[in-house]
């Protein structure tokens, strides 16, 4: 089937790329079904597109190229609705907001997306208890490799 992204325009897809998003994302509650778009191989950025509109789409990252010691646990509840069974099947990443300079842009560490890639589930957690920003700039990861 044919969607239209918001960054990358027309592009077609198959049906087994749809992940569904039982709840939606925070903000976009009625958005349920989505597709990874990868911009580039090995890069740690993609593009989280609805498959129903094409205005909603996110810039997301991999979020531990760059932040190596990012950890948090899942409730109980959530591995039950994203129907892990094994940590392999988890896969996270974190929405972007763009900014120029691109180093300038920050990923939001404090909710990430989970998906489980075995059962195309996913779920945008809030981590209420964590320290983890909303804004981690890329910029610092930058310094960190100048060190």
């Amino acid at each position: 089937m044919k969607i239209t992204s918001k960054f990358l325009g027309e592009i077609e897809i198959n049906e087994e790329q749809i992940i569904h998003f039982p709840t939606g994302i925070p903000g976009f509650e009625e958005e349920k079904q989505f597709v990874i778009l990868p911009l580039e191989e090995q890069s740690p950025f993609a593009i989280l597109q609805s498959v129903r509109h094409s205005h909603v789409g996110f810039v997301i990252a991999y979020p531990f190229s760059f932040y190596p010691d990012y950890a948090f646990n899942l409730a109980e509840e959530d591995i039950k609705k994203l129907k892990l069974n094994s940590p392999d099947d988890c896969l996270t990443y974190t929405i972007m907001t763009l900014k120029e300079p691109f180093a300038d842009s920050t990923i939001n560490l404090k909710a990430p997306i989970v998906i489980n890639v075995k059962e195309k589930i996913g779920k945008q957690l809030i981590l209420h208890d964590s320290d983890y920003p909303i804004r981690f700039p890329l910029s610092e990861v930058r310094g960190k490799e100048e060190e």
